[in-house]
């Protein structure tokens, strides 16, 4: 298996994190650093006699806006991230994918089956689930991707793998005893390699009707 970030819906997810963990990190340093200063420089050996202390409205006004800018950055970054996510390019590749207790299988507009998922590198692929018993959770961790699959409903997601490479499909929801046993694979092609497998594939189909 290849690791990574491998594709771009897993730059969009990583450059919303690392926004929100560096902002995250930044702020702990500033009110760790404060915290300290003030038990250092307000202990009581120093000030054995404290005094009220009278209010500041422009530091209050500092703590209170900086904060809601900040969170409001993060929330419109997240959203422009999630409705990029949502929407799949013209022309992207569709692949309907079919959970069951405990297997995935995948099907190609050519009538192609196949119980691992191969794709073409630097290509759009829309994967269309379902499920034919109980909710699953269609989740590769390479490309930071997952949507359930949900008896009697279509839902969709979809990726552009950018590495060629073998990389783990689970299931990300409890969906019985062998749950943990509901493993298969994504295997990212070259272009030519794919179409050779995907032509063969489409005369089998036309040899068994």
């Amino acid at each position: 298996m290849v690791s990574g970030i491998t594709g771009e819906s897993g730059r969009i997810v990583e450059h919303v994190f690392l926004y929100v963990a560096v902002i995250s990190v930044a702020l702990l340093c500033l009110i760790t650093f404060l915290m300290i200063y003030f038990v250092i420089r307000y202990r009581r050996s120093r000030h054995p006699h404290p005094q009220d202390i009278q209010g500041n409205t422009w530091l209050e006004l500092v703590w209170t806006l900086v904060p809601t800018v900040l969170v409001l950055t993060m929330f419109y970054y997240g959203l422009t991230g999630f409705t990029t996510l949502r929407k799949p390019p013209e022309g992207a590749m569709k692949v309907k994918v079919i959970a069951r207790m405990w297997s995935w299988s995948f099907e190609y507009d050519n009538g192609a089956k196949a119980e691992i998922l191969r794709v073409p590198i630097g290509k759009a692929v829309l994967l269309l689930l379902t499920s034919q018993d109980v909710i699953h959770s269609f989740y590769i961790p390479a490309f930071k991707i997952k949507q359930d699959a949900v008896p009697g409903m279509e839902n969709h997601l979809w990726f552009k793998p950018t590495e060629a490479g073998t990389y783990d499909v689970l299931c990300a929801e409890y969906c019985g005893l062998r749950h943990a046993y509901m493993l298969t694979k994504v295997e990212v092609l070259p272009e030519q390699e794919f179409k050779t497998w995907y032509e063969a594939k489409e005369q089998e189909v036309k040899i068994a009707k």
